[in-house]
C-alpha cells in the first residue's frame, strides 16, 4: 500500500474514533498531567475510565495488572511515564493475527438486524473484488422483507454476481445453489447473508448449523469463516449478543461497525479479552472505503 493512501486511511481511523478519544484518551490524558504520582487512586480512576469507555471488566483488570507490573519493575516514578506503557498494554492486548486466508473461501456472515450487516457485506464484496478476486453473494436471510433486494443493490454496486430466491425461501436451499455457482464459476469469494432476528431465538441457530452442513458437503475444498458483525455503538450489549452467538456458531472473526458514532470503541479491547477472537475489520464511516483491516497498533495510534 502507498504510504499516502496509509495515511489516508489512518486519517480516516483517527477521525472516525475521535468520540472515543474524547472519552477515553484525553481523560487519561487529565490524569496523567501535572507530574501527578502512581498510587493506588490513580489505578482507581484509570479502572474508572477504562471501564465507562467499555473496555469491559475483564479487559481493564488485565491491563492494570500487567501495569502494575510495569510500573514496580521499570521503576516508574510519575503517571507520564505510566501513559506510554498503558499504550503498548493495550496494542499488546489487542493484538490478535487474523488467520492468513484461504481460497475458495466461504464467508457466512451473521449478526442480528440493525448492527449494518448489508452495508458490510457490500463493502466486503468491493474491498476483495478490488484486489482481483472474484466475489459472489449470496442472499441467505429469506426472513426479512427486501432484505435480498438490498444485497441486490450492493451486488450491482460492487459489480459481482448474486444468488437469490423469492422471500420466505428455505435459507439452505439459497446457500445450496450459491455454492454450486460459486464452483461453476471458480469464485474466489462466496459471501452469504443470514438472518439476523433476535440471537437467543433457537431457530435462527438452527437455521445457521443447517447452512453451515450444506456448505460442508457440497463444497469441501472451501474454507468456511462464520463472521460475526456487531455495532460499537451498543457496546456491552453488543458483546452478550457475540457471546450468544459463540455459543451457537464457530465465530472466526468480528467486524465492528459504527465506530464513529460511539465514545465507547473500549468495545474493541473488551470483544479480545472476554471472546479471545480477533476483529478483521472496522467501520469507521458511511464511505465505501470506511471498512478497514483492524491493525492493533493504528487503533491505538489514533485513539493516542
Amino acid at each position: 500500500m502507498s504510504e499516502q493512501k496509509k495515511k489516508g486511511l489512518f486519517a480516516r481511523l483517527k477521525e472516525g474514533l475521535s468520540r472515543t478519544r474524547g472519552n477515553l484518551t484525553d481523560k487519561v490524558d487529565d490524569l496523567v498531567k501535572e507530574n501527578r504520582k502512581i498510587d493506588e487512586d490513580f489505578y482507581e480512576e484509570l479502572e474508572d475510565i477504562l471501564l465507562l469507555a467499555d473496555c469491559g471488566v475483564k479487559a481493564t483488570t488485565a491491563i492494570l495488572d500487567e501495569l502494575r507490573v510495569r510500573v514496580k519493575r521499570e521503576n516508574m516514578k510519575d503517571a507520564g511515564e505510566a501513559r506510554a506503557a498503558l499504550k503498548q498494554i493495550m496494542v499488546e492486548q489487542m493484538d490478535v493475527p487474523r488467520p492468513p486466508l484461504k481460497w475458495p473461501m466461504v464467508m457466512l456472515v451473521v449478526g442480528v438486524n440493525g448492527v449494518g450487516k448489508t452495508t458490510t457485506i457490500g463493502k466486503l464484496a468491493l474491498r476483495f473484488q478490488s484486489i482481483g478476486r472474484r466475489v459472489m453473494l449470496c442472499a441467505g436471510d429469506t426472513f426479512r422483507a427486501a432484505a435480498a433486494e438490498q444485497l441486490s443493490v450492493w451486488a450491482e454496486r460492487a459489480r459481482v454476481p448474486i444468488i437469490k430466491h423469492e422471500e420466505g425461501a428455505d435459507p439452505a436451499a439459497v446457500v445450496f445453489d450459491g455454492v454450486k455457482a460459486a464452483k461453476a464459476q471458480q469464485a474466489d469469494l462466496l459471501i452469504v447473508d443470514t438472518a439476523g432476528r433476535l440471537h437467543n431465538k433457537k431457530n435462527l441457530m438452527d437455521e445457521l448449523n443447517k447452512m453451515r452442513r450444506v456448505i460442508d458437503r457440497e463444497y469441501p475444498e472451501a474454507d468456511v469463516r462464520c463472521i460475526l458483525v456487531l455495532d460499537a455503538t451498543t457496546g456491552q450489549n453488543g458483546l452478550a449478543q457475540a457471546k450468544a452467538f459463540k455459543e451457537f456458531a464457530e465465530i472466526g472473526g468480528i467486524i465492528l461497525t459504527k465506530l464513529d458514532g460511539t465514545a465507547k470503541g473500549g468495545i474493541a479491547l473488551a470483544i479480545r479479552q472476554e471472546l479471545e477472537v480477533p476483529v478483521w475489520y472496522i467501520g469507521v464511516g458511511e464511505g465505501i472505503d470506511d471498512l478497514q483491516p483492524f491493525s492493533a497498533k493504528d487503533f491505538v495510534e489514533a485513539l493516542f
